[in-house]
């Protein structure tokens, strides 16, 4: 699990009541999170239970209908997404983004070069690239890609490519790493290389994510948040959820069923 420890009372993010309405349907309903300092906090649930929306309004990409998101104990809810990813919130999407046609390393560069407020000009100025080369080919290390520095991302295999994009992830020094689908697509191999490099890169920080495989879910996550219809279903561990009557009846009612889902 993730490598630091937290006090009961050590909250990094919290929802309180969050609501989203899109003309009537009600996406995500008075969902109500608690994210610990320090460990790795998984959100699941059935095609449509609110996940990804829930992403959004924690990265202001969608503004909440109502409710408070806090950030370190600070209301962070009528922040831009901009102010918001300053304070350490940043987010890895479901889709690999990154720049296909530039080397690995240079990917990298480029995202160390955000926070000084120079991306915009990096085809400009080849000394600042070569200053941050040492940190780039650190954050290389830490996703086991330095052998692959020179080698273009669009010739990267796709799991590779996920571990190039988190690398990217934490050239903006995260606090709170959220990840979207991080394993969506992925050979058993690819599953398991991704899920310790989670691990891996969780040790000093928290990472809160959205995963669809119980096997990740089961094995690196410390608490989990089910949704369903956009309402928290059940929160605890993987123990616990899997056999929660609600997360049984949402999943079709069956063992059989559950184990199709790989919850049980």
């Amino acid at each position: 699990m993730a490598g630091m420890t937290s006090t009961l009372n050590d909250t990094i993010l919290e929802t309180r009541q969050l609501s989203k309405n899109f003309k009537g349907f009600v996406a995500v309903s008075q969902v109500d999170l608690n994210i610990r300092r320090g460990t790795i906090h998984a959100l699941i649930g059935p095609n449509g239970a609110g996940k990804t929306t829930c992403f959004n309004l924690l990265t202001k990409f969608l503004e909440p209908s109502s409710g408070k998101i806090l950030y370190n104990g600070i209301d962070i809810t009528a922040e831009a997404p901009a102010q918001v990813a300053r304070r350490g919130i940043v987010r890895s999407f479901q889709i690999s983004a990154v720049f296909p046609h530039l080397s690995v390393l240079d990917n990298v560069r480029i995202a160390l070069q955000r926070p000084m407020g120079n991306s915009a000009h990096f085809w400009k100025s080849d000394r600042i690239l070569d200053t941050l080369t040492p940190r780039a080919m650190a954050l290389l290390t830490d996703v086991g890609l330095e052998t692959q520095a020179r080698r273009l991302a669009v010739e990267l295999p796709y799991g590779q490519k996920r571990a190039l994009e988190i690398a990217t992830t934490l050239a903006l020094d995260p606090e709170l790493l959220l990840l979207d689908e991080p394993t969506q697509g992925m050979g058993h191999e690819d599953v398991d290389h991704v899920m310790a490099l989670i691990q891996r890169v969780s040790a000093q920080r928290t990472t809160l994510m959205v995963e669809h495989n119980m096997k990740v879910v089961a094995g690196i996550s410390d608490r989990i948040t089910v949704l369903a219809r956009g309402s928290v279903l059940a929160e605890g561990s993987y123990a616990e959820i899997a056999s929660h009557p609600d997360v049984v009846a949402a999943y079709m009612g069956s063992k059989a069923n559950l184990a199709r889902a790989g919850i049980a």
